[in-house]
């Protein structure tokens, strides 16, 4: 099964019961092809960007669902048929994809301590005579 989601404007000319039944009667048909509905909402009357059949405002609803895919055409047909709605436009949801957690730089913790301070001279190398005067001296007193 695949999701969906389908939004439509239905005719402001109706009153708002009736723009509810014209709702539930898509999901009930929508739900005797063998659909679910995953979600569904309906907003007051809003104003359209543009006229749509020499109206100027209609009611949207948004309704999400899965179903088979064969069972779209007649969904479409449904759609088209009725003088009610004034447009429909179907999407295909993708599921979620979900990404891996980005790496992030851990944060630097300030501490009371002054950091040490590292020297631009390279520090020669001690030769193993000079280590055996100092430990001898060491040693001897």
């Amino acid at each position: 099964m695949q999701t969906y989601e389908l939004t439509y404007i239905i005719s402001s000319h109706m009153t708002v019961e009736e723009a509810e039944t014209v709702k539930k009667d898509f999901e009930a048909s929508l739900q005797a092809m063998g659909g679910m509905i995953v979600k569904s909402e309906r907003t007051a009357p809003l104003p359209l960007a543009y006229q749509i059949k020499k109206q100027s405002s209609g009611f949207f609803v948004t309704t999400e669902f899965t179903i088979e895919e064969g069972q779209i055409k007649p969904l479409k047909a449904e759609f088209e048929k009725n003088a009610k709605v004034l447009r429909h436009f179907l999407i295909v949801k993708k599921p979620v994809k979900i990404m891996k957690e980005r790496r992030t730089r851990k944060p630097v913790v300030a501490s009371d301590a002054p950091a040490p301070i590292k020297s631009a001279k390279p520090a020669k190398k001690v030769e193993m005579e000079d280590i055996n005067k100092k430990l001898d001296e060491i040693l001897s007193e």
